[in-house]
């Protein structure tokens, strides 16, 4: 079973995104997220954090920390498909 999450845009429109990975660095946690309607769209990778009732939000990161991720996330990819 596919895990698929429901973002809205700027405008208000439902976005569907497919969880492509779950992963670990640096005593944080992310998600690989990829649009479940575009087949040629980017990945998006977010940090998992919790809210003041010890809910799961999804947060942006920064260029550096986003290159980090992307690296582990990628290297995650080429072992799965070994």
């Amino acid at each position: 079973m596919t895990e698929k999450h429901t973002f809205y845009d700027e405008l208000g429109n439902e976005i569907e995104f497919v969880v492509k990975a779950k992963f670990s660095m640096d005593d944080n946690d992310y998600v690989a997220l990829l649009p479940a309607n575009e087949i040629d769209a980017m990945t998006y990778i977010l940090r998992i954090e919790m809210d003041d009732e010890g809910d799961e939000i999804l947060v942006g990161i920064d260029h550096d920390e986003l290159e980090e991720a992307k690296d582990i996330y990628e290297e995650l990819v080429k072992e799965n498909l070994q």
